[in-house]
């Protein structure tokens, strides 16, 4: 490799030694209580990993923060999890409880383990996502005050993963969770003719549009969209600033279920709509905190031990499910979108 070459350097670089020294030697693992994972390697060294709940969008200070307790408790090794945990790696056994117990004074929460819910992956949110339909840290706090008591114990069922996308644009994988909140447009963008010729190229614009929905306009250098195959992606919105898709009285939140990406026990399952809209109500956003505690019960209640929120509902069906959820089954729920052929429903046989 030329000396010239950039990029990351390699992560074995940076691996604790006793991670190193049992690297793909490891013999077993297990769950300590909640939150502390313990790793025993053929040497007989043991790991333990004490994972803590964290902010997606964090301070330098906070940071600063856990690189301090680090140094303390882990000999300053740390990870974090692709679902925003802070995972201490440490290979003193006496350090665990005065570690946790840290934590806990400065309000960080501990687990995240087993059957337990995870922390809750999201996207950007009004803070920085210009085509977002909703928030994603406000409802993220919100959802996770309410459903506090499932992160730090493992008294649910099976694991729950949560995830919130802030647009059907999904950069926040809530096609495979367990409960999944989805902020939705439901108006078309507004088109603003002189912006659109200053600032916009048109076959750009026309080409970015997945469905065909956008033609161009030349009498007006502009552009028109067809409602009926428009899916209120906002694609258009990110080649063209001159057509806003954001709408404070319309856009919302839907609330989809039954996605995991696991395949131990059945496949791996895509989330299905449960909850076609629930408003935008900040800052805490009452209905769809109340909404997903509610379905989070009635799967904890219900379900057989290490049952998944979708292997619950295939069990029973969709039908009672839908029954027990006490949710209405509209036209909202069919799959009639016509121009994506890959999913739009090609026989009269229907059964929900």
């Amino acid at each position: 490799m030329a000396k010239t070459d950039i990029g990351p350097p390699h992560y074995s670089q940076f691996l604790p030694p006793i991670i190193k020294d049992n690297y793909g030697k490891w013999k077993y693992h297990e769950i300590v209580k909640p939150g502390v994972l313990k790793h025993v390697g053929q040497s007989g060294d043991e790991l333990y990993s004490v994972r803590v709940g964290s902010c997606r969008l964090a301070s330098i200070d906070f940071l600063e923060e856990v690189c301090q307790v680090a140094d303390k408790y882990a000999g300053g090794y740390l990870r974090f999890t692709s679902r925003n945990n802070i995972e201490f790696l440490l290979s003193d056994k006496n350090n665990v409880d005065p570690l946790i117990e840290e934590c806990k004074a400065k309000g960080w929460p501990v687990g995240g383990t087993g059957n337990a819910l995870n922390n809750i992956i999201h996207t950007q949110g009004w803070v920085h996502c210009h085509s977002a339909a909703t928030d994603a840290s406000g409802i993220v706090k919100a959802v996770m005050d309410e459903l506090y008591d499932y992160f730090t114990s493992m008294k649910l069922p099976a694991k729950l993963k949560i995830s919130l996308a802030c647009c059907l644009n999904m950069c926040g994988a809530v096609h495979c969770s367990d409960i999944a909140i989805l902020g939705i447009h439901r108006k078309v963008p507004k088109i603003n003719d002189a912006e659109i010729a200053k600032q916009c190229e048109i076959p750009n614009v026309v080409a970015s549009c997945p469905t065909g929905a956008i033609r161009p306009n030349p009498k007006a250098k502009s552009v028109v969209i067809n409602e009926e195959k428009c899916m209120y992606c906002g694609n258009c919105f990110t080649m063209c600033p001159a057509m806003p898709i954001a709408d404070p009285e319309n856009d919302g939140i839907a609330l989809l279920v039954g996605g995991k990406v696991a395949n131990a026990r059945t496949t791996p399952m895509f989330s299905r709509l449960a909850v076609p809209y629930l408003p935008n109500n900040p800052p805490r956003w009452p209905e769809v905190t109340a909404m997903v505690r509610k379905l989070v019960e009635l799967w904890a209640n219900n379900a057989k031990k290490g049952e998944r929120y979708g292997e619950w509902i295939e069990r029973i069906g969709w039908e009672k499910f839908f029954k027990m959820a006490e949710l209405p089954f509209t036209d909202k729920h069919i799959d009639d979108f016509i121009f994506s052929v890959p999913t739009f429903r090609t026989t009269t046989q229907f059964k929900y």
